[in-house]
């Protein structure tokens, strides 16, 4: 996989939501170090490039030190090329319907870094949200 910069985030300053590709045409996100066959990845796929379909969700009200009440989470998938790729993230609202469009939201801050026993420096606190299509 390539550590370099994306053309999405040379044009909008944020990272890219990436997904590996695999010899065999299979896409998973998050990348994983080996495919469904045991090869390594081939390339790279910004998903934050494409939209989705939400194919379910739910809200947590027992969330995690700094995340969010209620913290509304879904499944999406998105369609690259014929391929299906799921993800897991947080919804930028409970005003979703199962079978409906979403885009993808880039957050600085997914949770409250101060809240939490790890110190703040040592994990990455950004990353991309479903907001739904309107």
């Amino acid at each position: 996989m390539s550590d370099t910069t994306t053309d999405s985030e040379e044009t909008t300053g944020q990272p890219p939501m990436e997904a590996a590709r695999y010899p065999d045409g299979t896409i998973l996100y998050p990348p994983h170090p080996l495919g469904p066959d045991g090869e390594e990845p081939v390339g790279t796929v910004d998903l934050s490039e494409y939209t989705a379909t939400l194919i379910t969700w739910t809200t947590s009200t027992a969330t995690p030190p700094g995340v969010r009440q209620p913290n509304h989470i879904g499944i999406v998938e998105f369609d690259v090329d014929g391929e299906s790729v799921r993800a897991v993230g947080q919804l930028t609202t409970n005003e979703v319907d199962i079978g409906q469009e979403v885009e993808t939201v880039y957050s600085k801050e997914l949770r409250e870094p101060g809240a939490g026993i790890r110190e703040p420096e040592s994990q990455s606190w950004d990353g991309y949200q479903f907001q739904p299509i309107e």
